[in-house]
């Protein structure tokens, strides 16, 4: 028996990870939770213990197995006996692991609930099943089973589609009976490729992340990578195009995900997709472990991907990859030099050392990996990235995963369906076709998918609509059944006894901010409800901030921050409210009002548009006119206009004293256009700003 977590072992043995977990507690055996791992030895001793086997008898049985088969299988007996049975042999081991009274009280109590196992609810669900539809089926809230599913390892958010494996254990642990019927439409969906399980596969390509502290080097290195790997000729087009490229290494590819760290990463896993098969952590050798590095870790190992470490920057006159070697020691990934199983490869960004080497050490893991796809099958993988173009229409970068993916293709993409009109790969050039672990953006979606969204090419458009269709209803009746912390609903969640705790996101400008915000929170005495702050950080909200909070069902608070323009679509999409204040004590106001059910009529912002601040014209007697391009909505010349710099807001409140397009005045400007802006008494306007324009509509509560 190989190493087993708890939870597999709990379904092997025919109950549940917590009579499991307590019985083990019995017998002194440390677990966390229902992932952890039981070592060979242990697993036995459980084994023994509840089945009343022996070491010896279990391992002959083992042998034996091939023969049961044609054997009249014996009577089993009753628990009690097995348990009698099995004290006694435990007597004549050397261990002598006897079942504490906790063990047995555990053992009695299963034997009831095997009882009462045949009288369980039946939990019936067919087609995809989204974890709000789950929750509201087994009688729990979104949050409880988000923070249930993180403890076994899975990100997720509030539409995330799960595998029946996942539910079927969900419904164990929530006592349920799991009948799952597939869905007939989409069993036609998947009809086409039935037959297609007996096809050769063939070694795929690895998909590789880089992951790391920031300024330790990940972009230098990914640049030295990349420039190593193409011909002369080529140097002056490999532009990224899209958020993926490949890189060839003695006649094999690897494919590199250039996301912007593990935020990118993790949002990726909370929606489902695990399409990183290798991580390479990135450690500077001048400074070492720090705090983004341990993060970086932690959502590697959660995300079951093996780690390669690149120390980095080895050319430093201050290096001590030793002193590395020892910090990642102590987070669990051991150098094959002292005895563990973790690859770490020396190398220099800046002077190209050590880079063969990493390049050879991600194709001997994929090779123990054994990564393999079929190229013959219906093209699947997942969506990278997705955007609006204004002349493309929706834009989606996806990683073909499985199959081949082709012009003209039917394809589906979680609730959207779409035909694919044209594809470009990595080099900026149209391609036909695309297969296993190849990156290409796409167009010809009805709408733009999310990231991480799984796409499966079908055989029929009208297949297609009609499942996106029923996806897309599902998914909103899910959420017009979930029950959102607001607070403008607080005060009727709190009297309904539906909001015990309420959870904050702090977000600020500067550390100081966040800190004077944090004190005034638990000064806070409220008796009605316990504020708990989960995550605070400087900057801007973004779209890690806002999953984190529809994950927590949290509020998020904004200090003289803004939140990004995905972070306020995604806001949104998932019903999270984000509440932004310039003033501290407005915002604990606003929170004892909330919980009294005292809060005044509010006046809603609505964010008409933004522009980019592309270049500055300095005319003397009027100031400085902000050549701007329409990044999104439209600017109009009576908006109020607010000022962002880095997520920074550097000017609220402020008018527009001019708006142009060319010579001309306008009233408006719309979304792909150029314009003049001048704002009334500011001038300090920089390249790169964010100018917004919104209005504000009283809302009664």
């Amino acid at each position: 028996m190989n190493k087993v977590r708890v939870y597999e072992l709990a379904k092997e043995l025919g109950i549940t990870s917590k009579k499991l977990i307590e019985v083990m507690e019995g017998m002194n055996i440390a677990v966390n939770n229902h992932m952890s791992t039981l070592t060979d030895e242990e697993a036995k001793r459980v084994m023994a213990i509840l089945t009343g086997r022996s070491d010896e008898k279990l391992s002959k049985e083992k042998e034996k197995a091939p023969e049961k088969e044609t054997q009249k299988a014996e009577p089993e007996k009753t628990p009690a006996k097995k348990v009698k049975k099995k004290e006694k042999e435990i007597e004549q081991t050397e261990e002598k692991p006897v079942p504490s009274r906790k063990a047995r009280k555990a053992i009695q109590e299963e034997k009831r609930a095997a009882m009462l196992k045949a009288k369980r609810p039946v939990l019936k669900l067919e087609g995809q099943i989204t974890v709000a539809e789950l929750a509201g089926r087994i009688d729990t809230t979104p949050a409880q089973l988000i923070s249930y599913l993180m403890e076994m390892g899975i990100m997720a958010n509030i539409n995330q589609p799960l595998n029946p494996e996942t539910v079927e254990l969900i419904a164990e642990e929530y006592g349920y009976d799991f009948d799952y019927v597939e869905d007939p439409v989409e069993e036609e969906l998947l009809s086409a490729s039935s037959d297609e399980e007996s096809m050769e596969e063939i070694l795929r390509k690895p998909v590789v992340t880089v992951l790391g502290h920031v300024d330790h080097g990940k972009t230098s290195l990914l640049d030295a990578i990349r420039n190593a790997n193409v011909t002369a000729g080529e140097v002056g087009g490999i532009t990224q195009h899209i958020g993926a490229y490949q890189v060839k290494v003695n006649d094999r590819k690897i494919v590199f995900l250039d996301t912007p760290g593990h935020e990118a990463f993790t949002a990726m896993r909370a929606r489902g997709a695990q399409v990183t098969d290798i991580a390479i952590l990135v450690v500077a050798a001048d400074d070492g472990v720090m705090p983004q590095t341990i993060e970086a870790i932690n959502h590697a190992k959660a995300a079951q991907v093996p780690v390669l470490v690149a120390i980095n920057k080895i050319d430093k006159p201050d290096a001590n990859p030793d002193r590395v070697k020892q910090q990642l020691s102590d987070q669990g990934l051991i150098s094959e030099e002292w005895g563990g199983d973790t690859i770490f490869v020396p190398v220099s960004a800046v002077r190209g050392n050590g880079l063969e080497e990493l390049l050879e050490m991600i194709l001997l893991l994929s090779e123990v990996a054994e990564l393999k796809a079929c190229p013959d099958r219906a093209g699947r993988g997942t969506v990278i990235e997705a955007k609006l173009d204004r002349g493309r229409g929706p834009v989606a970068t996806v990683l073909v995963q499985d199959g081949t993916l082709r012009i003209g293709d039917p394809i589906i993409c979680g609730s959207i369906a779409g035909k694919v009109r044209a594809m470009i790969n990595d080099r900026g050039e149209r391609v036909k076709s695309a297969g296993p672990s190849t990156p290409v953006e796409i167009q010809g979606l009805s709408d733009v998918p999310m990231a991480g969204d799984l796409f499966q090419v079908v055989s029929d458009d009208r297949v297609a609509r009609q499942v996106a269709g029923k996806r897309a209803d599902k998914i909103k009746e899910a959420t017009r059944r979930v029950q959102r912390v607001t607070l403008d609903d607080l005060f009727k969640q709190i009297q309904e006894g539906e909001v015990k705790d309420l959870n904050l996101i702090l977000k600020a400008d500067v550390q100081g901010s966040v800190e004077a915000l944090q004190d005034a929170l638990f000064k806070l005495s409220l008796e009605e409800v316990q504020i708990k702050i989960i995550h605070t950080g400087v900057g801007a909200i973004n779209e890690s901030d806002v999953m984190l909070a529809s994950a927590s069902n949290a509020i998020v608070i904004g200090f003289n921050v803004r939140p990004d323009s995905n972070a306020r679509k995604l806001a949104e999409h998932d019903q999270v409210d984000i509440r932004l204040y310039r003033i501290i004590y407005e915002a604990i106001e606003d929170i004892k009002a909330a919980v009294t059910g005292m809060l005044k009529p509010i006046m809603k912002e609505v964010i008409q548009g933004q522009a980019e601040v592309r270049q500055l014209f300095k005319v003397s007697r009027l100031g400085s006119i902000a050549g701007s391009h329409v990044i999104e909505g439209k600017i109009t010349r009576n908006a109020l206009i607010r000022v962002i710099r880095d997520g920074t807001v550097v000017l609220d409140n402020g008018k527009i004293d001019s708006l142009k397009r060319f010579k001309d005045d306008v009233r408006e400007v719309l979304t792909g256009y150029e314009c003049g802006i001048l704002i009334e008494n500011f001038n300090d306007l920089r390249e790169g700003d964010i100018i917004e324009a919104y209005v504000m509509e009283q809302v009664a509560r």
